[in-house]
This record gives C-alpha cells, structure tokens and sequence, in this order.
C-alpha cells in the first residue's frame, strides 16, 4: 500500500481517523523497522503523523497480532523505544520521553486513500474551534492533493456571513459570482462561466435550479449551471474546488469540479447536538428573517446517525432603474426642433428606448434536511447512507413605472462619447407612463439519495463503489401579470446627473393619480423544468507496490430533462370594443405604490383586475402549453478509467506523480417541437481524456504542481434541446422581435489544459501561492442569427404579441460551434497570522487572493454589421481578488472581507442593432462577522453584509451606456449559537 508519510509526517485528521478512536482492529504487525510499521499504522487507522525522522532511526518493533485501538496499538509499536505518541486534534506527534522534540512541518503531499470515498479529511468537529484553525486545515487538504484544489471548511461556510455557498465560494481564488437580489447565485471559474463548473454533492452529479426574475440575469435556468442559492451553507461541511483534472474525476469540468460534502456522525468524537439561531434585518423594509440550523449527531458503537436541519426566511427588496437598451432612432421633432429635424436625424442619435423605475420584492424560504447513517463494524469496511432534502420558495412581486410611446421630441441635449452623440436629456410632449404589477410564485426542490461503501477486500486491494440518484424540480404555477398605461403625457428624462441612475417625471400629471389610465393587457404565465440525476460508480484500488498505487474505475450516469411553459395573454383593447369603460383604472381597481426610493405610482390591484374580466380563478391547463417549448432530453454516459498513482522517495525531496487515462461514451436523444413537428434526435460521441499531475517535493517547505490534462463540458441542455423561445419582451413599432432555437447537433467543448503552481507552507502556519492556468478550448458554442418569416418557423401564432403578423421577419438566433479559443492567467494567494508582531496585534491574520484572466473567443455578426468580432468570454472578470483580514482570541473573533471583481460582458446576441455586447461593472462586496463566545457552549454573532451598498450597473455596448442598474441594500443578523455535549 502507499506509504502515508515519509520523511515528515502531516497534521491531518480523517472522519475514518476520528472513527478509528472508538474502534479495534484486527491486526498482524510482523517484526520490521519502526518507519515500516509506523506506515503500516498510518494506513490501517487512516491518521497521519507527525515525526522528525532522527528520532525513529535504527529502531524496531516487535511482532503485534490482535485487536486494539488506535491508542493502544501505537503504544505497543512505541514500547521498546524511548519514545511517546501525544494524540492532538489532527493526528499524533512522536516525540521523546518525557521531554516533547517541537516537530519540524514538512510540505510533503501524501498520496491519502480515504476510508470514505465522499470526504477527504476534515476537522475533528464540524464547527472548527476558530477561523484561524479552518484555514490551516484547508491549507494542509490543498497540501495533501494531488491536483490544484482549495477547501473550505465548516468553520469557513456557517460562521461567515453568508447565506449560501455562492457567498462562501467567492473567497477562494478564481472563483466569482453572480448575484441575484444580494446573494450568491452561481459561480465562474477561473474565467469560464457556471455551464463549465460541474459540481457533486456526496459524490453524486448535480444540477440546482432556481430562476431570476429579470431576464438580464437568465431567468429560470435551463443550463447546466448550479444554482448555489438553493443551498444553505450550514447543510455542508467542506467544500474542495477542484481546478485541474484526472482521470478518475468525472469528465464535464473545463473550468473545474466543485464538491460538496454534508458531515458525518464519526466525524465527531462524541454524540453532540447544535442549535443556531440567527435574525435578520435589512435598511429598506421593515420584514425580519429568522435564521435557525440544529443538528444531532449520535454514536452506538460501530454505528452512527446524523440529522441536520436548516431553515430560514428571508426578505430581499432591490430596485433600481433601467432603460431596455439604448437605440438610434429618427424621432419626429416639435416645437422649435422642428426646424432641425434633417440635422438631427443626420447626427444618429442614440436614446433610452424606454427609462422605467422598477423594484423587487422577494419574500424566501429555504428548507434543508440531511440524514446521514454510517456504519463501521471494523477497520475494513465502511457504508454511509445520505439523505438529502430541499426546498427553496420564493413569492415575489415586482412594479416598474416605464416611459413608453416616446417618438415625439420637444427639447433634447446630447453628448458626443466616443464618436456616438448620446442622448442625456429629452422632452417628450406626448409620450405615455406603463406601468406594470406582476406577482410571481416558484419552488426549487432537490431530493438526493446516495450510498457509499469502502471495503477492504485483503491488504493491498480495496473496492470502493458510490450509487445515487438525485431530483432537482422547478416549477413557477404562477407568474400574473397587468400593465395599465396612461397616454399623451409630457415626460421629461434626464441622465445629467448620474449617467447610470437616470430621472424620469412628469411636469403637470401625477403618477399617483388613477384617472387618466387604462388597462393595457393582462398576461399568465407557468413554468417547470425537472431534472433527474443516477450516478454510480465501482472502483478498485490495488497497490503494486508501498509506492505505487493502480486505480481502476467504471461509472455510469443518466440524466434527464424536460420541461414547458404555459401562456396565456388577454388584451381588452381588443376584446372590449363597445364598452371602452371597462378599460379604465379607478381607486376600485388600484392601489397606491410608494416603496420605490426615487418615485411613487398608481398601479393596477392584480386581483381586481383579474376579477372584472373573469379571469381570478384562470388555470393554464394543458391546452395552454407552448408546444415548441415542450422539450425532452436524456443523455446517457458510461465511463471506464485507469489511473496511476506513485511515490518516488529515492531522494531527499521526492517526486509524486500520477498518470491516468479516461475514456467516455455519451447516447445522447433530444425529443421536441422542430418547424412544427414533432421530432427525435439521437447521437453518440465518446472521446479519450488523458491526465498527468506532479507534485516536486524540493525544499522542506516548499513543493511544485504541474498538471496536463484533456478535459470537455456538454453545451448547455437549452442549447441541445428543440425548443423554441419568442421574446416577449415589449417593442417599438417597426421593431423586428427575437426568437431563440435549440440545436441538438452541438459538439461539446474540447480543451487541453496545463496547470502550475509554486506552494511555501510556512513553519508556523500560512501559506503563500502562484499559480499558473492555460486551456485551449475548441467547439466553443457562441450564437448565430438570421431574419426568417415567422411562419416558417412552425410556431404557433398565439405567441406573438398585439399586432405582430405570422408574415412578420424575426431574428432567430441559435447555438453554433465556434473556432477554438485560449484562456490563460493567474493566481497569487497568501494566508498569513501577524505572529511576528507584539501581543496583541499578533492576533491579527490575512487571508488574500488575486487572480488575472484573459480570453477570447470569435462573436458573429455582432450589432448586426455581418462582421465577427473577438471579444472577451461571457463571464471573464480579468482581475478579481478576495481580501479577508481577521483578529481572534480564545473568547472573541472578527472579520471583514472585501469581495472584487472588475467589468465582465454578460452576453452578446447575434444580430442584435441596438448593441454590441453588455455587460456588468465592477463590484466589491464588503462583509463583516463577529463571534464572542458567551461560555464553553454558548456564542454570540453579529454579521454585516454589503455594508457598502454595493450598486450593480449593467452596461449596454461597449460604448457604456446605461442598462439596468440596481441596489440591494445593507442586511444584519445578530445569533447565538449553543453546542450541547454528551
């Protein structure tokens, strides 16, 4: 079997270690050297040691046959030697009796085999006892690995202030976040967008999904992209970010594998139970939300139980303004203008298509259970059974107040940016106020289920094999919608004074006032999306030698995903001919909305409205359901692989290495709507993923990762799938609408990839980092557009809005290959306590990361100009870096942590006039935690997010005009947090 140690052993711990406390093993020790048998140890209780290798020189044990623990079998291997083993909290430390050697730290990676395939090693507890120790354990799990990873552990994920795992993430280098209404929602890394990041839960492939309310930041997610917000962080114990690959991983990950890991019973020593308690607030609404995780975790000799349970509610308003793009339109001149209207039709100028004041209300709540049983009879075998269970439901409303029907121009002012003259002000006599109410309902559930069986089948063969199945189902049975608008109207806009937060008002009409509105349209909407998820996989393990080590591997998975969408829009303009009446907004109907910061409206009471017309108790049954959205599409993959694992210790500083090979084949079928009729695609690929990582040992402290590997990503399951999608977005007259279409011939993503990276582990604790990444992607998936008739397109007519025609030309864009594409940059990381100060600023610590990326990939024709451009990567900050400063005692600890990331474009449509990409400028988030600890089992935190505000502005066009820029103010928890012990 692979040596455990060599030269130095490591601080670490294992959940198997922590097990190996409570239990015996049988065991046969012959005579040999104590460095033999001291491997021998390490590798049958699964602990590590910490030794100077002075120390155990010429010395041997005696033959050792029967059951012991832990304990009592190193005391026997140590008695006929003057030395002693002291048991701390990651493992044990040899040293000589009675005096204790300080041991030397060593930066030797171990090439660790797991009892538990689902957890590398973690803490002794799943509350670490500070931040301080969680970093130096993560430190020593990325250490450990034989590929670039980074951990984060339970101390890191509950105790920050954070209200999912996106929050946790973004603290690891490389990773940045999406956010939707203040919190985390997916991540990128190291460039790449979330359809590149693959992420497990206990082993087991998964797909969250939720949705946005805003279709700038997706809306309900049909990708392959996890949507972290699903997930409390307090359901999960570690977290590795896995950034570089082998063979043995499962293929999908270009950017890189995020596994997620809930806690074990024997991953404490004893039974205990936890109960937290924690309530919120925020500056802008007067709703509070409580916050409250318990968990009992009990042991009965060879087997334990865990339950865990997370819930919490949450009230997240974000409002802001926005203008749905800019556009260069001939308006029709008045007034004194209407003299120049040949000049100013000559300069282009660009306008706001329509300025509107909008704001979200999101009442949230969010259930998680997990049940873990572990059993453990003796040192060769072990079975965990997890249950996992969740629920994340959202009831929002929403209310805009949009500028609309501005073709006419009274007065105008423009400035000249970058050869475009851009409109900053404008008078519109006769334009119209929309306003829109909308309410929306939608529950996320993911239901997993998984077993995992390590079992040694004689001292140099063991079989691992991991089975479960996971359902991750969307659905949104109500999204209501009324717009009433208010028309002939002189509005006044202005971007004067902040080019990003523009100012729209009426001079002589109230907004408040109902009279002179009527009701535009009324619009349903449902939406469900499943996904289901088996994974299994068997794996031996057979050492060929102390050094080397052949793991072979089969695997298998199946998914599967479906979903539609339910439509349905009245329009009384149309319906109501003689009692035109009918149409108009009273107080009956209406209701006052003054929650907005920068403006208040008169808006449409959605029940009511519904109501006149008949419509309250309207349900979208199957008859409602949009055929092109109807999709169905399965992807089945059976994997084999092989991978070689070696230490070679013929030197003072040694090299580690594994080479492996992987080879995949996917049956993928794609079922839905195509040019009207009903359509079945099936298609295999399968491709060969080598894999090759080193780890160089060349100084004490200090190691040397190189890594190449081939690695893909399926596109996105949208992409693949024959759906269709007509943009219901409003449109000026004369302006062409959009529809997007699916395209099961995609390829997926290829890359080769190359990884580097120098490691210092310093002597006392800290750690500095440079990494080096350069992947080679090809197939890259980007959009195609072209104007085709409507009704050649096989949708049905029921999909246009008011006044569009089947004869009408669209622009239908759908995926297509691309040319390949190279992302390359770096990471420089630094973990480090001020020990070298006095007392007691030698409490203080940093913890910092900055990552530079760069990319780019070929768009087609952008702004509708028949011309390719290359343009940055969909998502790629270049620079980002996390900044974490701390202060701890025994009794009390504080943070702040700084969260950046510099402008990233968002998206880029094929063939759209109004713009060549948009995107988003730079954020930094501001956090803070504090924890004072009450008694040995009672604290007291206080947590800040977003204290400064942060505003997200959206650009629309490189040329950074204003698109949609909103806030999500500042929101406080305060908690305690009490450990009841056994």
């Amino acid at each position: 079997m692979l040596k455990k140690h060599r030269i130095l052993g490591l601080l670490l711990l294992s959940n198997g270690a922590i097990a190996a406390q409570q239990i015996q093993f049988d065991v046969i020790f012959e005579q040999q050297s104590l460095e033999q048998a001291l491997n021998l140890f390490s590798r049958t209780v699964e602990q590590t040691i910490l030794y100077d290798p002075k120390l155990i020189k010429d010395y041997k044990s005696s033959p050792i046959e029967g059951l012991f623990t832990a304990q009592q079998l190193i005391s026997k291997l140590l008695a006929e030697t003057p030395l002693c083993a002291r048991e701390i909290n990651s493992g044990w430390v040899l040293s000589t009796c009675p005096k204790q050697v300080e041991p030397l730290t060593s930066s030797r990676p171990v090439l660790k085999k797991n009892l538990s395939l689902q957890s590398l090693p973690v803490s002794e507890e799943i509350v670490v006892m500070g931040f301080r120790d969680s970093l130096r354990k993560a430190s020593e799990l990325k250490r450990l690995a034989m590929i670039t990873q980074d951990t984060i552990l339970a101390e890191d994920i509950a105790d920050f202030p954070d209200l999912n795992l996106a929050d946790s993430l973004q603290r690891v280098s490389g990773v940045t976040i999406t956010r939707e209404a203040g919190e985390g929602r997916q991540i990128s890394l190291r460039g790449l967008g979330p359809d590149f990041t693959k992420v497990t839960i206990n082993g087991i492939e998964a797909l969250g999904m939720t949705s946005s309310p805003m279709d700038a930041r997706g809306a309900v997610s049909r990708s392959r992209a996890f949507d972290f917000n699903l997930f409390s962080a307090e359901l999960f114990s570690q977290v590795d970010v896995k950034k570089s690959y082998e063979a043995s991983m499962a293929e999908g990950g270009i950017g890189g594998n995020v596994a997620l890991k809930t806690p074990l019973p024997f991953d404490f020593k004893k039974s205990e139970s936890v109960i937290s308690y924690k309530h919120g607030f925020n500056s802008i609404n007067q709703q509070s939300d409580p916050r409250v995780s318990m968990m009992y975790s009990g042991l009965w000799g060879n087997w334990g139980a865990l339950l865990l349970t997370t819930y919490s509610e949450r009230s997240a308003t974000e409002y802001g303004t926005n203008t749905t793009r800019w556009r260069q339109e001939k308006k029709q001149y008045v007034g004194e203008l209407a003299q120049q209207q040949e000049h100013l039709d000559k300069l282009g100028l660009w306008y706001p298509r329509g300025h509107r004041y909008s704001l979200w209300n999101n009442n949230q709540k969010r259930l998680g259970v997990d049940v873990a049983l572990q059993f453990k009879p003796n040192s060769k075998l072990e079975t965990v059974i997890n249950l996992l269970y969740n629920s994340l439901k959202n009831d929002l409303d929403e209310h805009h107040l949009a500028v609309k029907n501005n073709k006419r121009v009274l007065n105008v002012i423009w400035e000249e940016r970058n050869t475009a003259n851009e409109v900053i002000y404008a008078e519109y006599p006769d334009a119209s106020w929309r306003v829109e109410s909308r309410k929306d309902f939608n529950e996320s559930v993911f239901k997993q289920f998984s077993i995992d069986t390590h079992y040694v089948l004689k001292n140099d063969l063991s079989l691992n094999f991991v089975i479960g199945a996971n359902d991750s189902d969307y659905q949104q049975p109500k999204l209501n919608k009324v717009n009433i608008i208010a028309d002939d109207l002189k509005i006044i806009t202005d971007f004067r004074q902040d080019a990003f937060y523009g100012n729209s008002y009426s001079p002589h009409f109230d907004t408040t006032n109902p009279s002179k509105f009527k009701v535009k349209d009324l619009y349903f909407q449902e939406n469900y999306v499943e996904t289901n998820v088996f994974n299994s996989k068997l794996e031996l393990i057979y050492d060929l030698s102390q050094e080397t080590e052949l793991q072979l591997g089969l695997t298998h998975s199946t998914l599967k995903n479906s979903g539609h969408d339910r439509v349905f829009s009245y329009y009384p303009s149309v319906e109501i001919k003689e009692n035109a009446g009918g149409l108009l907004i009273s107080n009956n109907n209406s209701k006052l909305f003054s929650q907005h910061p920068d403006s208040e409206w008169v808006e449409a009471d959605i029940s009511e409205v519904q109501s006149y017309y008949g419509l309250e108790s309207l349900t979208l049954s199957s008859e409602f359901v949009i055929p092109s959205t109807n999709f169905n599409l399965e992807e089945k993959t059976n994997a084999f692989y092989a991978l070689l694992k070696s230490e070679n210790d013929t030197c003072i500083y040694p090299i580690n290495y594994q080479i492996g090979l992987r080879w995949f084949q996917t049956d993928l079928r794609s079922i839905g709507l195509s040019k009207g009729y009903l359509t079945q695609r099936d298609k295999s690929y399968s491709k060969w993923l080598p894999s090759f990582n080193l780890v160089w040992d060349f100084a004490d402290d200090m190691l040397f990762r190189f890594g190449t590997s081939k690695n893909i990503t399926r596109p996105s399951l949208s992409d693949l799938s024959y759906s269709a999608s007509v943009s219901q977005a409003s449109r000026a007259e004369g302006e062409v609408g959009n529809v997007s279409i699916g395209n099961p011939e995609l390829k997926p993503f290829e890359s080769m990839n190359i990884d580097s990276s120098y490691e210092w582990y310093f002597k006392n604790q800290g750690l500095f980092s440079f990494s080096l990444f350069y992947k080679n992607i090809n197939n890259f998936v980007i959009e195609q557009a072209e104007l085709i008739k409507y009704s050649e397109l096989g949708l049905p007519a029921s999909l246009l809005q008011s006044g569009d025609s089947i004869d009408d030309l669209f622009i239908v864009s759908k995926p297509v290959n691309s040319d390949s594409s190279i992302i390359k940059g770096f990471e420089v990381s630094l973990i480090k306590d001020f020990d070298f100060l006095p007392s007691p600023f030698s409490n203080f610590g940093i913890n910092a990361n900055f990552t530079w990326a760069d990319g780019e990939t070929l768009y087609r024709d952008v702004q509708g100009s028949g011309k390719n451009q290359l343009k940055p990567f969909a998502g790629l900050s270049k620079q980002t870096y996390n900044l974490t400063l701390y202060y701890e005692t025994d009794d009390w600890d504080a943070r702040i942590s700084s969260a950046y990331r510099s402008n990233y474009i968002l998206s880029l449509e094929a063939g759209n006039t109004d713009q060549d990409e948009s995107g988003y400028h730079s954020t930094n988030y501001i956090d803070f935690s504090a924890r004072y600890k009450l008694s040995e089992q009672l604290d007291f935190t206080f947590e800040g997010l977003n204290l400064t505000d942060e505003r997200q502005e959206l650009y629309s066009d490189s040329n950074d005009r204003a698109y949609n820029t909103t806030k999500s103010v500042r929101s406080f928890f305060l908690g305690l947090t009490y450990r009841f012990h056994k």
